[in-house]
C-alpha cells in the first residue's frame, strides 16, 4: 500500500504530466541561458523578443490553435450570453445546453496549451479538437436554434474528450 507521502510525491512530481512540465520548464529556461539548476539564483535578465520566440518554438502549433479556439470560445460565449432565449422550459434547456458547451469549450481550449508537455501531442490534440467539434458544436447549434438534429454526435464528442485526456497519459 502506498503511503500518503509517496502518493503526494507521485501526484506532484513523478507522474508523466508533472515530470513533463518540470522537464519542459527546465529546458525552456536553460535555452534562455538563465537556468543552471534548482539551487541556482541566477535568473534570466535579458529576455528579448527573439529569446521569447525560441521559448515559444518548443510549443509547436498548439498555442496558436489554443489561441484561435479561445477567441472562438469568447465570441460564442458573448453571443450566447446576450441571446434572447424563450421564457419557457425550452429556453431554460437551451440556456443549460449553451452553458455546458461553453464550459467544455473553454476547459478543452486550456487543455490544448498543455499539449507540448505530453509524449503524443498530435493524438491528444486531435482528440480534443474533434471533441470540441463533435460535442460543443452540436450543443451550440441546439442552444442557438432549439433544433436537436445534430445532438446524436455529442456522445461521440464526449468520448473524444475522454480519449484525449487518456492520450495525455501515454
Amino acid at each position: 500500500m502506498m503511503s500518503l507521502t509517496d502518493a503526494l510525491n507521485y501526484t506532484l512530481f513523478s507522474n508523466p504530466v508533472s515530470s513533463g512540465t518540470i522537464n519542459f520548464t527546465k529546458s525552456a529556461l536553460s535555452s534562455l541561458g538563465g537556468y543552471v539548476g534548482i539551487t541556482s539564483t541566477k535568473a534570466p535578465v535579458n529576455m528579448s523578443p527573439p529569446e521569447l520566440y525560441k521559448l515559444a518554438a518548443h510549443a509547436g502549433p498548439y498555442v496558436r490553435i489554443a489561441g484561435l479556439s479561445g477567441a472562438v470560445a469568447v465570441v460564442l460565449a458573448a453571443y450566447g450570453s446576450h441571446k434572447k432565449y424563450p421564457d419557457d422550459d425550452r429556453g431554460l434547456e437551451q440556456r443549460r445546453v449553451f452553458d455546458t458547451a461553453s464550459r467544455y469549450h473553454f476547459i478543452h481550449t486550456l487543455s490544448l496549451l498543455s499539449l507540448p508537455l505530453v509524449r503524443s501531442p498530435l493524438l491528444a490534440g486531435t482528440l480534443f479538437f474533434s471533441g470540441m467539434i463533435l460535442f460543443c458544436g452540436p450543443c451550440y447549434y441546439t442552444a442557438f436554434t432549439g433544433d436537436k438534429t445534430y445532438s446524436r454526435f455529442t456522445p461521440i464528442g464526449g468520448s473524444c474528450f475522454i480519449l484525449g485526456w487518456l492520450a495525455m497519459c501515454i
